[in-house]
């Protein structure tokens, strides 16, 4: 009988792609997934997953730096945000569906963040497509979701890793994925050929945006030493590793799968493929030390 898991994916920008490594490894290793919470990355890991639609998600996203990923980023220079997002998702329906929630053939929750009421807003039935828009709108990199009453950001403003809001079930065992962990950085031994290339084409295009920023707005400074896209790296790093932590202080998982905060920045989607790898190794490194009953 397959071991059973209720697995939390915690949110963090591209550190979250190592998700589809660590559900692959989990997977091949013969545990069965039984529900999924996950916030921002994690939920659209999750989600992605409770479709059914991974490995063409994983494809999709493999292939998205080779077909200059930019041209999908509709930036808006608003005050609310410098991406709408809505560009991306709507060509991921393309080949990701649309459903209820409660249609799905596993539990998923996604979790969000009310501005206005100041609150949790967790999301167990409705569109799969709507709660994973609000779940990864993170502060002031993307646009928010208005609501009638309501402005839902980024669920990591509160909980990053939501391990209190999986379904659980008889015999299940917690799995948390925290991928923004204060551990030692691990490198794939073969990284992607291509992975240079990527980076090139990725800095060039965030220094013209960059660039076009100043222009709009001469007046804001930013320490040319660290840059504005670091900054906003960094201090997003900083606030989920303190939620990540509370929330691990809080409740403690049965297998806790950790991945680096240095493994990569927040906006390094073209770290894509050694980023599956990293979560893969990690996932396999961890559950060694955690035989299955």
């Amino acid at each position: 009988m397959k071991q059973k898991v209720a697995l939390v994916l915690s949110g963090g920008g591209a550190r979250g792609i190592a998700h589809i490594g660590v559900i692959e490894e989990l997977v091949s290793q013969g545990y069965e997934i039984t529900s999924i919470a996950g916030t921002s990355m994690g939920a659209m890991v999750g989600g992605v997953y409770a479709l059914g639609k991974m490995e063409e998600f994983k494809e999709w996203g493999y292939s998205l730096d080779k077909r200059k990923v930019f041209s999908l980023v509709d930036f808006t220079l608003s005050k609310q945000g410098l991406i709408k997002g809505d560009r991306v998702l709507k060509k991921m329906r393309d080949f990701i569906p649309d459903t209820l929630i409660e249609e799905l053939p596993l539990p998923y929750a996604a979790v969000a963040v009310d501005l206005i009421h100041k609150k949790e807003v967790v999301f167990r039935e409705g569109s799969l497509y709507h709660a994973i828009r609000a779940s990864i709108a993170i502060p002031s990199v993307l646009t928010p979701v208005k609501g009638e009453h309501s402005l839902l950001v980024d669920g990591g403003v509160l909980n990053n890793i939501p391990m209190i809001h999986v379904q659980r079930s008889d015999g299940d065992i917690l799995v948390a994925v925290n991928v923004n962990a204060d551990v030692p950085v691990y490198r794939p031994a073969a990284p992607d050929k291509d992975a240079s290339k990527k980076h090139s084409l990725y800095q060039d295009k965030i220094k013209d945006f960059y660039k076009d920023l100043l222009k709009r707005h001469p007046h804001e400074e930013v320490d040319a030493n660290l840059g504005y896209f670091a900054l906003l790296s960094r201090t997003i790093d900083l606030i989920t590793m303190q939620m990540s932590d509370l929330a691990l202080q809080t409740y403690r998982p049965d297998i806790l799968v950790e991945v680096s905060h240095e493994s990569c920045s927040i906006f390094d989607f073209y770290k894509a493929e050694e980023m599956v790898e990293t979560g893969r190794q990690v996932a396999r490194v961890t559950l060694t030390s955690y035989p299955k009953t």
